[in-house]
């Protein structure tokens, strides 16, 4: 399952760094390019919901190889897209499959784990997403500087066809499957809810930021019919698209609350970072991703670390040391210029990403604790939907700040400071999930 998954977190980072190589070769403005990205995420988010239903129907084995077949579909296609709209149209395809993958793979592995050494297991989980950030820039920047932009896509091919083979042989069979009402209302406010929230988010980096029309009213849409998901799902409990009394399971709330402030630091550090190193010290693609590289391997060094610590210990202090980590990691950057130097921006880096793991990990393995098996599947979309919405919203809140300070900088010393507000915004996301983590369970649930 990890080698199918890696083609997903791969795809998501290498077309990242490719959206202004696609605006020229495709003939087409950014504000049309970013829909490459936007609707992937925006497809992603309404198949995450029915992931368990489909599941219940389907059977586990079946759905994956679907799904896995649906992501490798849409990158064939999108390396053969003629424009941008084919493109786009092709991206929202492996939207659709990414987006059934990632919380089933979680869920298939925590219900094969029966409950034990949850954290270990999360810390192999884990594996795809932290590879996605190390390799993923640098490859996107090789491909952008030696071969045509459609290898993007072609790169996924050997993942989703050695995922599948593995999957036909090693994944144990289906056993018998079951017909289970969809709860076609519920699918309908949380998919648009969702869609509505991201959608908005997306267009925070132009001027206006959230005080534009196409930010607000979006945004505002979709909150209130989430708000309606809730008052629909909370009665129906289980017979409802998903089961949100989960949310009184105390560690699968709190952890969820973390993992959108994890998502926050994350993501929107990956927009704030690359962009430092090529706007105000003048790198290409390729060299801003080679300089990344730190952070990705910190976050593959402590995962294994974290995941033992956190079958031994409670979640809550692992989270605050983690936090605490990536503060003081982010803290060069709120003082950098166009002339630090870039050994200790990397060292800096380095410690920033062991406290990625070390707060990912467990609190991952935290929201499973204590449910039954039959609950694993909720939990595993909810954690994941906490996880995307908390990265778009990092994402945008920081575009803006950053489209805000930097707007009329026609100074070097101008962009600089531009950049290290920004940087200062991103500390105070990270102490502010730091305090939360405070309030984590203080011993394991049985």
């Amino acid at each position: 399952m990890l080698v199918g998954a890696l083609a997903v977190l791969f795809d998501t980072t290498i077309v990242a760094v490719a959206l202004h190589t696609l605006s020229i070769e495709l003939n087409a403005p950014i504000s049309t390019i970013q829909w490459v990205t936007t609707g992937y995420l925006l497809a992603l988010a309404v198949v995450i919901p029915i992931t368990g239903w489909a599941q219940r129907v389907f059977g586990a084995k079946r759905l994956w190889l679907i799904a896995l077949a649906i992501f490798l579909t849409g990158s064939i296609l999108s390396s053969l897209a003629w424009n941008a709209g084919s493109l786009i149209t092709f991206r929202v395809v492996q939207g659709v499959g990414g987006g059934v993958m990632m919380p089933l793979m979680s869920t298939l592995v925590m219900q094969a784990a029966g409950g034990k050494n949850l954290g270990r297991v999360m810390s192999v989980v884990s594996l795809p997403a932290v590879l996605g950030p190390i390799l993923g820039p640098v490859l996107g920047g090789l491909i952008l500087q030696n071969l045509h932009w459609s290898w993007m896509f072609w790169v996924n091919v050997p993942y989703c066809v050695a995922g599948i083979i593995l999957a036909v042989i090693f994944m144990p069979a289906d056993g018998p499957v079951r017909r289970a009402p969809f709860d076609g209302v519920g699918f309908a406010l949380m998919a648009l809810g969702l869609v509505g929230v991201l959608w908005g988010l997306s267009n925070t980096g132009d001027d206006g930021g959230f005080g534009r029309s196409d930010v607000l009213w979006p945004m505002l849409t979709g909150i209130v019919l989430l708000v309606a998901f809730v008052a629909w799902a909370l009665p129906r409990g289980a017979k409802a698209l998903l089961d949100l009394r989960l949310i009184k399971h105390w560690p699968l709330a709190s952890s969820s609350l973390l993992l959108f402030l994890s998502g926050i630091t994350l993501y929107g550090a990956m927009l704030l970072l690359p962009l430092y190193f090529q706007q105000l010290r003048g790198m290409t693609p390729l060299m801003a991703g080679v300089l990344l590289v730190p952070q990705g391997v910190g976050t593959f060094l402590s995962r294994s670390i974290a995941g033992r610590l956190s079958d031994r210990m409670s979640a809550r202090w692992l989270a605050v040391a983690g936090f605490a980590l990536v503060a003081i990691g982010t803290l060069p950057f709120a003082f950098a210029t166009g002339q630090t130097n870039e050994v200790w921006l990397m060292a800096a880096l380095l410690v920033r990403g062991f406290g990625l793991g070390a707060v990912t990990v467990p609190l991952m393995a935290l929201g499973f604790r204590g449910l039954q098996r039959s609950e694993v599947p909720d939990a595993s979309i909810i954690t994941r939907i906490s996880t995307q919405v908390g990265g778009s919203f990092g994402g945008a809140v920081l575009a803006m700040i950053l489209t805000h300070s930097v707007a009329s900088a026609t100074t070097t010393a101008a962009l600089t400071s531009g950049f290290q507000h920004s940087f200062w915004w991103t500390m105070g996301f990270t102490v502010a999930g730091m305090l939360i983590s405070l309030a984590l369970p203080g011993r394991l649930p049985r």
